[in-house]
């Protein structure tokens, strides 16, 4: 499987916003399950965050990102990218 990143923005209140972390965090755990090795945080100073996750293709890539509660809900804006590691591996 490749690695991807989904960074993100987020366009509404924090009030609006925590109300999706739940489902969120439910969303990542379920995706774990499945070998995904999701990894999803937010910046320290608040505003956005990034998920990391392994998948097939750029095409399963863009339907986990899509399923996210958070992006369902019209949370954030994001941005995808495959992520080829140069180095640490």
């Amino acid at each position: 499987m490749a690695l991807f990143v989904k960074i993100e923005r987020g366009i509404v209140d924090k009030m609006v916003f925590d109300q999706f972390v739940p489902a969120h965090t439910e969303y990542v755990d379920a995706l774990n399950e499945r070998g995904h090795e999701v990894r999803s945080g937010y910046w320290a100073d608040r505003g956005g965050g990034m998920m990391v996750f392994k998948a097939t293709d750029i095409t399963q890539a863009k339907a986990i990102v899509r399923e996210d509660p958070l992006v369902k809900n019209g949370c954030v804006t994001w941005e995808l990218h495959e992520w080829k590691i140069a180095a640490g591996h």
